[in-house]
């Protein structure tokens, strides 16, 4: 057993650290931008997820920026984080972060929800995205 492998037991065994949604060095393992992929098949496909490990669930929102504390209220009772996304002028991109882990009826349920909410508020849920920490010797994308 080589030294990477043993410091990856290691980490397994122990837990590693939390994760948070600020926490660095993590990567998109899952992505769902096209609405008639199912989430079942998104996570299907996915070489870099890891079903075992929690992952930071991540909704892309547009939103009017008189709404943004609105939803920012709603989401907080059940455990979500809404920040601010990519700049730009007119309409706000937020992003509503939760740590869970995931899997495909969990999915399902958060994006019917997140849609639900942005339509609600006269906005657009753009789709969603996992991130995980990097598996030692893994590739992933910077989330």
């Amino acid at each position: 057993m080589g030294f990477i492998d043993r410091v990856r037991d290691l980490l397994r065994k122990r837990g590693g650290p939390d994760l948070t949604v600020d926490t660095e060095g993590v990567v998109v393992v899952a992505e769902a931008f096209d609405v008639a992929e199912a989430d079942s098949a998104v996570l299907g496909r996915s070489h870099l997820w890891r079903a075992d490990e929690p992952a930071i669930l991540r909704h892309h929102l547009v939103l009017p920026p008189d709404r943004v504390t609105e939803a920012a209220s709603v989401l907080a009772q059940d455990g979500w984080e809404l920040r601010p996304g990519p700049g730009g002028e007119g309409p706000v991109r937020v992003h509503a972060l939760r740590v869970q882990k995931l899997d495909a009826l969990h999915c399902a349920q958060e994006r019917a929800r997140m849609a639900g909410l942005a339509q609600r508020l006269d906005g657009d849920w753009l789709g969603w995205d996992a991130l995980q920490p990097m598996g030692l010797g893994g590739t992933g994308r910077d989330g």
